[in-house]
């Protein structure tokens, strides 16, 4: 690894992952702009036998697999064959995804290419965080900011994409604005073969704690049993007539809440974890849940609101795609005012709990404002982009307060024997929420419009004030961590 040359004062290795990041996260959230869209498109043709419903509860379910796929690819990469090796193969996979979707195979292709796309990213995301954090020791100063760039790198990528593979979409078609996510991640893995060969650290070609012979005929027993025991889940769905798509959305919708209740589980009843972890475990259940409805909300940003964009929204002078780039400049536009704020507020600042309550708040006010539209003029023509545009300028608000607080806080709150499977349990906050998303985001449509921003706006507001007088409750459980 080169200490010579530096990537805007960090490690040249930073330069390889920001690329290798940008590029799959252009990919992702290019492909993500439309592929509801794409769906409908297959709809309208008869070559997909699905109502507009299922087709929103495939994005969510979708959604809640990319993260829960993270928990498995952090494994193998730590086990089994080096974080390294884990950031290339998903991103093969992922640009083989791509592929599938580029060629003009229609529906048929359409779930085994988002299965590539799960399986990939589950390799490469948490893993390439994890190669950021190899280029740093502990101690050294560089270590926040390294990741600051990075992140910046990865809402680069999630800005950049919906505005050209939805221009490509509108101006092409589907399968060339495919091809183009395609490209993008092949670009990533030609940057990260390249330079992960000069500026990235030998130690991560190889598992950081190795499957020991004794692991593995246990392992392999574990993994044919739960094998086993899905095929009879899935055999006794057919032998009740439950085989259709939004049968096994709803599988796996219990499975996204079970895994992190497993956890939970777990964690309070084992004997390694002493008093005082147990009680801020519990602190933490509240935060979670809290998280859990944030997340809810804010991945409707691809279903819901793309589907408000493309049907309720003006979008005469560009393509309703474009609208998925505001998550990510919101993002970037906030970020440097936030980390100023919590630098400069030293004294009296709110505790963690306190920004999850107010955070809420601005993810719930976020649909309560697409409420109002429906309320004044009715469902049936279009509106100002204006009202989308404050939309997301109110969640993302909610998420600086919620996101960066979360992983803070689920470091600190981690059982020492846990700690890995505490932070797994940040990012099953998101799976739960896009799971349950997909109980309920095809319920929205032009007649339940206002009742559906309205429920859900006003859900989040509510947990938001109950979480406000449980502050002193949780910070008590939390033993002293801020």
């Amino acid at each position: 690894m080169k200490e010579d040359k530096k990537f805007l004062g960090q490690p040249w290795g930073l330069a390889t992952l920001f690329g290798t990041e940008m590029w799959e996260r252009f990919s992702y959230y290019g492909m993500r702009a439309i592929l509801l869209y794409y769906m409908w498109d297959l709809i309208a043709s008869g070559d997909l036998h699905i109502t507009k419903a299922v087709a929103a509860s495939i994005m969510a379910i979708y959604a809640s697999m990319v993260y829960l796929s993270g928990s498995l690819g952090g494994f193998i990469a730590d086990r089994m064959i080096g974080s390294r090796k884990a950031v290339f193969i998903g991103g093969v996979f992922i640009m083989l995804g791509h592929i599938v979707l580029a060629l003009p195979f229609g529906a048929n292709a359409l779930f085994g290419s988002i299965a590539l796309i799960i399986i990939g990213t589950g390799l490469l995301k948490p893993n390439v965080s994890s190669l950021v954090g190899s280029l740093y020791s502990v101690n050294d100063p560089r270590r926040d900011a390294g990741f600051s760039i990075f992140v910046f790198g990865i809402n680069l990528g999630s800005f950049i994409s919906p505005l050209l593979v939805g221009w490509t979409q509108n101006s092409v078609g589907f399968h060339a604005a495919f091809g183009l996510a395609a490209i993008g991640m092949f670009f990533g893995l030609i940057q990260y073969y390249i330079g992960g060969k000069k500026d990235l650290p030998t130690d991560a070609l190889y598992p950081t704690d190795p499957l020991q012979p004794e692991e593995i005929k246990p392992l392999i027993f574990r993994t044919v049993i739960a094998l086993v025991v899905l095929g009879l889940v899935i055999s006794l769905m057919f032998l009740m007539g439950w085989n259709q798509i939004s049968d096994f959305i709803n599988l796996l919708t219990v499975i996204a809440v079970l895994v992190p209740l497993a956890y939970f589980i777990q964690m309070i009843t084992s004997s390694k974890v002493t008093k005082q972890e147990r009680s801020r475990v519990l602190a933490y259940i509240p935060l979670f849940l809290g998280a859990v409805l944030f997340w809810a909300l804010e991945e409707q940003g691809s279903v819901v609101l793309a589907t408000f964009a493309a049907n309720r929204t003006d979008t005469s002078w560009f393509p309703a795609a474009w609208f998925q780039s505001l998550n990510p400049f919101f993002i970037m536009l906030y970020t440097p005012f936030f980390a100023w704020m919590w630098t400069k507020w030293t004294k009296n600042a709110p505790s963690s709990p306190l920004k999850f309550a107010i955070g809420l708040m601005f993810a719930g006010a976020s649909f309560l404002l697409l409420a109002i539209p429906g309320s004044l003029w009715g469902t049936a023509g279009r509106v100002s982009p204006l009202w989308l545009l404050g939309s997301w300028a109110l969640i993302i608000i909610g998420e600086m307060l919620i996101s960066p607080v979360g992983l803070s806080v689920t470091t600190k709150l981690a059982p020492k024997v846990f700690t890995s499977q505490m932070m797994s349990m940040w990012f099953l906050a998101s799976a739960v929420g896009s799971a349950l998303n997909a109980q309920f985001v095809g319920l929205y449509n032009p007649s339940t419009e206002i009742h559906y921003f309205l429920g859900f706006g006003a859900a989040a507001v509510v947990l938001g004030i109950l979480m406000l007088f449980m502050v002193k409750t949780v910070k008590r459980l939390m033993g002293g961590i801020q």
